[in-house]
């Protein structure tokens, strides 16, 4: 399938097998806004993990660069600060499709 040819979510889900993203990444080389990207993440997280396939969604935790806190509740959102020292010194969080 030629690259105009496939949806935004075939293109993102092409790009994380490829290698790990961050949603600026992702936006970047889709054209798209880091909060759209989380929301094309959301439905290719919930295709990959309703497939058949032995793939799997995987992401990497925002940590704070702090404190090191990476528990955070919502692994598809961009966290402002850190709820443990309040550190607006936050990674993003990383997906890759395995």
């Amino acid at each position: 399938m030629r690259e105009a040819d496939e949806t935004t979510r075939q293109r993102l889900a092409g790009a994380l097998r490829a290698e790990p993203a961050t949603p600026s990444e992702l936006a970047v080389e889709l054209d798209l806004t880091p909060e759209s990207v989380l929301r094309h993440v959301e439905h290719v997280s919930r295709s990959i993990d309703g497939d058949e396939t032995d793939e799997r969604f995987l992401v990497a935790p925002p940590t704070c660069r702090d404190c090191g806190f990476d528990s955070f509740d919502d692994l598809l959102n961009v966290p402002s600060r850190c709820p443990s020292c309040k550190s607006e010194s936050v990674s993003e969080p990383a997906f890759t499709i395995e």
